[in-house]
């Protein structure tokens, strides 16, 4: 079970700059703060996109949620991530001691079922209250099986989604990355090939096979994305990349961070959502890795990406422009979306940062002005109140705000990892734009929004023609 300093140092992180400024660590828990999400939760989604791994959540049943396919990301081959695998505690099992037996027994059937390459246990609130020392039960079933078994210490009541996330990084750099070594880099004719990995990178809807074209074509080899359709032996190699770049800060950090301290990699952090977002990361490989040719060749990429793309956008950005977004969302996307928006010729009236760490807050305001309003209340009534004061043509949020747009009857769209669309990259610009339109222009919401018939008195100023196209 994880100590108060060990969650601790993982709250105060060196590598943000408020943290240095202030002294003070990252929010501590406070009750009830846990309701976007626990510990667990945090680590589980955070590593979950590794698709060759058997995931088991220790705990009873209801720790395991939705099993099948709970998370939106999605893999290139292996689909073991899918399958959801618990201990299912009961309270026979607490009360008569046996969670760690069931525990060892799980990691037993999983790899004698699956043959996965390694196994990462999630330690849940209740093995955590009881005292079952996860760590032990691992290594004694990674020396019997001949497997890698990954403790993951991530017990819900230890804090925040956000802290889950990064005890979920920390968790791979202690016991996976370094363990081995990437095949040699391929022999090109005409350029050098560059090691790089993603951090914080999930390929949510596939939106990161978007990109993965680009830096193919520039000669960038992807050791890993943690975790986005990742494999156990890519996150074994992590420690051999150039750079690396921090996609979403806010959850991962940490991880950078430490692989700048173990192996000396320097890491940026950057997004490939919007035009301007994406050619600035592009720009940002060429030049923390310092090879004038990759320059040059990211130059010309850029140049023929945008000037293709800009062009399908034209008669799409014509029907947005204007448009009036309430965006609330967190971490990475708080800012990065907003670009892309911006790009599309749109208004952001207001942005959530919940989730928001302070260099995305600086972030936003460099794109929106000192005076923007960021909201910290995702509650319907506080989101509907700012839609209607600031006359917003649409709401772009997480699924669990849908159903509060649907009801009062605001145009809605999933920007959060349970969405159906990639976003990602120059394509991904193109379908965003796509989406957006389609919503907003939906013939459903003048209908849901004019009165029933049987509603309109009868002395009312419509005319008969009027009354009658209702009725049809």
């Amino acid at each position: 079970m994880k100590f108060s300093k060990d969650i601790a140092e993982l709250l105060n992180e060196p590598a943000c700059e408020h943290n240095k400024k202030e002294k003070s660590g990252c929010a501590k828990p406070k009750p009830g703060s846990t309701a976007g999400g626990c510990a667990f939760d945090g680590a589980q989604i955070a590593l979950l996109p590794i698709a060759d791994v058997a995931h088991i959540v220790h705990g009873p049943i209801a720790c395991a949620g939705s099993s099948w396919d709970n998370r939106g990301t999605r893999s290139s081959g292996a689909d073991l991530y899918r399958i959801g695998m618990t201990t299912d505690l009961t309270e026979q099992d607490i009360i008569m001691g046996r969670a760690e037996k069931r525990l060892f027994h799980a990691i037993k059937q999983a790899v004698e079922s699956y043959h996965p390459p390694a196994v990462f246990v999630y330690n849940t609130c209740v093995p955590a209250l009881i005292g079952d020392d996860i760590t032990a039960v691992c290594k004694a079933a990674s020396e019997q099986f001949a497997v890698p078994v990954v403790p993951i210490d991530c017990a819900g009541f230890y804090g925040t989604k956000n802290l889950g996330n990064r005890i979920a990084g920390d968790a791979m750099v202690e016991y996976v990355v370094g363990t081995s070594e990437p095949a040699p880099a391929p022999a090109h004719a005409s350029m050098k090939i560059h090691d790089v990995n993603l951090v914080g990178e999930y390929n949510i809807a596939g939106e990161f096979w978007h990109v993965l074209p680009l830096l193919d074509e520039l000669g960038l080899r992807i050791l890993c994305t943690l975790s986005g359709d990742a494999r156990f032996n890519e996150v074994q190699t992590m420690h051999r990349a150039e750079v690396n770049m921090m996609v979403c800060s806010k959850a991962m950090v940490n991880v950078a961070r430490k692989l700048n301290k173990l192996y000396g990699t320097p890491w940026f952090e950057g997004s490939f959502y919007g035009i301007t977002d994406t050619s600035q990361a592009l720009r940002d490989f060429a030049k923390n890795l310092n090879d004038p040719d990759l320059t040059e060749r990211t130059e010309k990429l850029i140049a023929r990406e945008e000037a293709r793309i800009r062009e399908l956008l034209l008669p799409w950005k014509q029907r947005l422009n204007g448009k009036r977004v309430l965006l609330f969302t967190g971490g990475v996307k708080s800012w990065s979306v907003i670009s892309a928006l911006q790009d599309l010729g749109m208004v952001v009236v207001a942005t959530g940062t919940k989730k928001s760490t302070e260099e995305d807050k600086a972030r936003i305001r460099e794109l929106m002005g000192e005076d923007t309003l960021m909201i910290e209340d995702g509650s319907p009534k506080a989101l509907i109140k700012i839609v209607h004061d600031y006359q917003a043509d649409i709401l772009i949020a997480g699924g669990r705000n849908m159903y509060t747009a649907l009801k009062a009857k605001i145009p809605f769209l999933d920007i959060n990892q349970e969405r159906e669309f990639g976003y990602e990259g120059y394509q991904g610009m193109l379908e965003l734009v796509k989406q957006l339109t389609l919503t907003i222009e939906s013939p459903v919401w003048q209908a849901v929004r004019t009165p029933a018939p049987w509603k309109i008195p009868l002395n009312s100023s419509l005319q008969k023609g009027d009354v009658d196209s209702l009725l049809s």
